[in-house]
């Protein structure tokens, strides 16, 4: 057994991976990090075997909303980057700081193990180690979540995570089944490669262009922060203004109010839609070899069915009961901290509109200054401790997002920032 009995591991080098390594070399705290892949970037490594990227994929997020604060991306670098660009931009961050020295490339992590002493066990395919603690940073959107049918479809199925270029797409009648950003790009790319292609949705959605006023939406209206109900009313409006009711173009009315759920960013599904290149179908009622039935009673035939499904958590690696597991999703303070568990966190286990990399990097900053004040059993520490244990912080901000999987770990941008300065100041105390 490797001793890094005084060390934390980390789990992952994609954007919370290296958002954490960075906080522990700023305030000194020796780590070592695990990566299966062969380099940094994560998902947005279109070479990571895991990487669930494709060839037209962009951030949904513009870079200045999405960037980490003491590492600004370029301003060659374009509004919503490429995952060409963003994996270069991880590199640099990478080499600028000197953070791969102490990563170990193209090593998987097997099992962590909960020790008497509360210090980790951490084995990979070839060799065990010993540490403090254990920072899980592989990210939630690896594990494809597979909806079950009714019946048997005879020709191609996949899930988007197989979906890499529009190839695989030419010359085929096309069903794209979920309505995510996602499943809206590769839409897109159907209609310049398909035969033809449709789109199966279950509820209805909130549509927000990615360009507002000439520009990056994201960043409109920052400088005033509304009550959340009232804002909520203000963009509906503007967007009921700029592109109509999705509603007009085939989707179902929204169950819920915008941002209740994360809305589709994204400028030209709406577009070809109404173009009459693609076309807007019901949930699926089953298969039928090569045909489709929907729930509204309609059946069409088509040679490619790609689930843009979404993906859900996985942590193969760790014993379950270590995760407060709440349905499907852990139930972190502050989506960081397990009850009971002194050396396990989590990074990167969140989403929010407008949160950015920043976001995961505040976390990795609360998590090393935790870990300092453990060390000095400082009144803070005690005090976030007992927060902990009583696992009780309202991160919505007034919102009341879906009761969905996916949405379990949703939080106001704005709340949760607050509530991460307010920790970082109280375990310092």
């Amino acid at each position: 057994m490797i001793n890094y009995k005084e060390a934390y591991a980390i789990i992952g080098a994609g954007p919370s991976g290296l958002a954490m390594a960075r906080n522990f070399q700023k305030y000194n705290i020796p780590y070592l990090g695990f990566e299966k892949h062969s380099s940094v970037g994560g998902l947005w490594d279109v070479n990571n075997p895991n990487s669930t990227v494709y060839q037209s994929a962009h951030l949904i997020s513009s870079k200045r909303m999405t960037e980490f604060a003491e590492f600004p991306m370029k301003d060659e670098v374009a509004d919503y980057p490429s995952h060409q660009e963003l994996c270069s931009y991880f590199n640099d961050f990478a080499d600028h700081f000197n953070l791969r020295q102490n990563f170990k490339f193209n090593t998987s992590v097997e099992k962590i193990t909960k020790q008497i002493d509360s210090t980790w066990v951490l084995q990979t395919t070839n060799e065990t180690y010993h540490f403090k603690g254990i920072v899980i940073a592989n990210g939630n959107l690896s594990e494809p979540n597979i909806p079950r049918f009714k019946g048997h479809f005879s020709n191609d199925l996949i899930h988007s995570k197989a979906y890499k270029n529009p190839d695989m797409l030419k010359d085929k009648r096309v069903l794209v089944v979920g309505a995510g950003n996602s499943g809206c790009d590769i839409v897109i790319d159907a209609v310049h490669h398909a035969q033809l292609v449709d789109i199966s949705v279950r509820r209805g959605y909130h549509f927000v262009p990615k360009y507002i006023f000439g520009k990056p939406a994201d960043t409109i209206g920052g400088k005033f922060q509304l009550p959340s109900s009232i804002k909520q009313l203000v963009d509906r409006g503007l967007l009921n203004i700029m592109i109509g009711k999705p509603s007009r173009f085939g989707f179902p009315k929204p169950d819920h109010k915008l941002y209740e759920s994360h809305p589709i960013v994204n400028s030209l599904i709406l577009h070809y839609i109404g173009h009459g290149d693609i076309g807007v179908k019901t949930d699926i009622e089953k298969l039928n070899n090569t045909f489709v039935v929907f729930k509204d009673g309609s059946t069409k035939e088509y040679d490619l069915i790609l689930l843009a499904t979404g993906y859900k958590l996985h942590y193969p690696f760790i014993d379950k009961k270590h995760l407060n597991l709440k349905g499907n999703t852990p139930h972190l303070f502050l989506n960081i901290f397990p009850p009971n568990e002194a050396h396990l966190y989590f990074i990167g286990l969140l989403e929010a509109i407008g949160l950015g990399w920043q976001g995961r990097y505040e976390q990795g900053a609360l998590i090393a200054k935790t870990i300092l004040a453990q060390h000095k059993n400082t009144k803070g520490y005690q005090k976030l401790m007992e927060c902990i244990l009583k696992n009780r912080a309202d991160l919505t901000g007034g919102i009341n997002y879906l009761k969905l999987d996916r949405m379990a770990y949703y939080v106001n941008k704005h709340v949760y920032l607050k509530k991460m300065k307010h920790f970082q100041a109280m375990v310092a105390l």
